[in-house]
C-alpha cells in the first residue's frame, strides 16, 4: 500500500483527543478482538477520512506547508517500506524481510497453528547498519473461540520488557487486560483494563488506564449509509471532561462524507472520492470554532493508492 499526502496548515496546532469505546455482536462468540482493537469502529469514524491530519497507513510521502505572517516554511518527508514474503504453507512458516528508506533492516519469522491450533509464534529483529541499533522481540498470540490472548518480550540486555493482553468474550460481552512490565526497573508500567459489550450494529467500550485515565466509546450503525460515534474521556483529578460526536454518511458506492466536533470547539470535515479501484482522493478541513476569523484553520488533499 502507498500513500501520498499533501496538507496546508495556517499557523494551527492540532490537541488530539482519544477516548475509545466499543459494542461486540451478541449470539455465538467468535475469535474476540484483540485488546487494541477494542473500540475500533468507534475510532475508525473519528480518524478515517480525514486525511489532512492522520495518514491511515505507514508508508507515504509527506509535504507540509507552515504560514506564520509574511513568512513560509515547506519540508518534505518521504518514507517507504519494501518488504518481501516467503510461505512454507506446509509447516506454517513465514518468513518476511523488510528494508525502509530510514535504512532499518528488519527480518521476521513468523510460526503458526503448529504446536497447538490458534497458536501464533514470531521472532522479530531489527537492525539499522548506520548507528549499528539492534532490536528484538519474540511475540506470541493465542486465538480460539471466547479467548484472544498474546505476550511480547522487547529484548534488551539491560532487562526484557513484557508486554501482555487478553481479552475474553461470552454471549457479547467482553473484558480485557493490558500490562507492561518493565524488568530492569521491576515495575509495572501499564496496566489497563476494558469492558465492551456488542449486539448486532451498536457497540459499547469503557477502560481505564492506570487507574487514572477514563474512557468510552459508542458507536452505532444507523442504516447502510449512516455510521455515528460517541467519544468520552476524563482524568481523576481533573474535572473537565473531553467528548467528541463524529459521523460517517455514505453518499454512494463510490463517496462519503465525514464529519466530527469535540468540547474543544474543533470541527472536522471530510469528503472521500473513490476515482478507481485502489485509487481514493481525499478532501478535509479542520476548523477552530472558537476562532474563525483569526485564522489557524487547517485544510488537507490526499491522494491514497492501494495495490
Amino acid at each position: 500500500m502507498f500513500f501520498f499526502f499533501l496538507c496546508t496548515s495556517l499557523n494551527f496546532k492540532v490537541r488530539c483527543i482519544t477516548i475509545t469505546i466499543t459494542f461486540f455482536a451478541a449470539g455465538k462468540m467468535a475469535v474476540p478482538p484483540a485488546y487494541a482493537d477494542l473500540g475500533k469502529s468507534a475510532k475508525d469514524i473519528f480518524n478515517k477520512g480525514y486525511g489532512n491530519w492522520k495518514l491511515d497507513g505507514g508508508k507515504s510521502s509527506f509535504y507540509n506547508c507552515e504560514f506564520t505572517g509574511p513568512q513560509r516554511r515547506c519540508w518534505l518527508k518521504v518514507t517507504g517500506t519494501l518488504e518481501t514474503k516467503y510461505k512454507w504453507s506446509e509447516y506454517g512458516l513465514t518468513f518476511t524481510e523488510k528494508w525502509t528508506t530510514e535504512n532499518t533492516l528488519g527480518t521476521e519469522i513468523c510460526v503458526e497453528d503448529q504446536i497447538t491450533k490458534g497458536l501464533k509464534l514470531t521472532f522479530d529483529t531489527t537492525f539499522s547498519p548506520n548507528t549499528g541499533k539492534k532490536s528484538g522481540k519474540v511475540k506470541t498470540a493465542y486465538k480460539r473461540e471466547y479467548v484472544n490472548v498474546g505476550v511480547d518480550v522487547d529484548l534488551d540486555f539491560a532487562g526484557p520488557t513484557i508486554h501482555g493482553a487478553g481479552v475474553a468474550g461470552y454471549e457479547g460481552w467482553l473484558a480485557g487486560y493490558q500490562m507492561t512490565f518493565d524488568s530492569a526497573k521491576s515495575k509495572m508500567t501499564q496496566s489497563n483494563f476494558a469492558v465492551g459489550y456488542k449486539t448486532g450494529d451498536f457497540q459499547l467500550h469503557t477502560n481505564v488506564n492506570d487507574g487514572a485515565e477514563f474512557g468510552g466509546s459508542i458507536y452505532q450503525k444507523v442504516n447502510d449509509n449512516l455510521e455515528t460515534a460517541v467519544n468520552l474521556a476524563w482524568t481523576a483529578g481533573n474535572n473537565g471532561t473531553r467528548f467528541g460526536i463524529a459521523a460517517k454518511y455514505q453518499l454512494d458506492s463510490s463517496a462519503s462524507i465525514s464529519a466530527k466536533v469535540n468540547n474543544a470547539s474543533l470541527v472536522g470535515i471530510g469528503y472521500t472520492q473513490t476515482l478507481r479501484p485502489g485509487m481514493k482522493l481525499v478532501l478535509s478541513a479542520l476548523v477552530d470554532g472558537k476562532n474563525i476569523n483569526a485564522g489557524g484553520h487547517k485544510l488537507g488533499l490526499g491522494l491514497e493508492l492501494e495495490a
